[in-house]
């Protein structure tokens, strides 16, 4: 059996449904989360969420060990965090950057991503439901990799 796959989710995402739905849509976390997991397989999933850069960063490094792929919503810290991306930079196994909203559309401090360059995909746009579209890319990965 492989490693799970690790979904890390930064700050203000546990706000999700109630925070700016014009954006981010009605869609809670713990409705992400399920969607996540019926969207796993039998590897199944590692779902977290936090509002600390140091948190996000200690998941990374045991992510690097314990997963077979990464899903990771670094949220704000997208756009600022060399600190996430340098963690982001040691993962050896596929990895999707996630974001519920079209990052493009909004204003230009959003455009320009620390972990894109690090990252294997990039999805944006897709709503809440992409993540469990992106679960199955990356299984998809994983299953390439053999």
């Amino acid at each position: 059996m492989r490693k799970p796959i690790h979904i890390l989710n930064g700050p203000n995402l546990n706000r999700l449904g109630q925070r700016e739905p014009e954006i981010y849509g009605s869609t809670t976390l713990a409705e992400v989360e399920a969607l996540c997991r019926d969207a796993a397989g039998p590897e199944g999933i590692v779902f977290r969420q936090t509002n600390s850069e140091s948190q996000l960063i200690d998941w990374v490094h045991a992510a690097i060990d314990d997963s077979s792929a990464l899903l990771i919503n670094p949220a704000a810290f997208t756009f600022y965090s060399m600190a996430v991306m340098d963690a982001l930079k040691m993962y050896p196994h596929p990895m999707i950057e996630f974001h519920i909203s079209n990052v493009h559309r909004r204003e230009p401090m959003y455009h320009t991503s620390l972990v894109s360059p690090v990252a294997t995909a990039v999805m944006a746009g897709t709503g809440a439901r992409g993540y469990a579209h992106a679960v199955r890319i990356l299984r998809e990965m994983v299953e390439d990799r053999g």
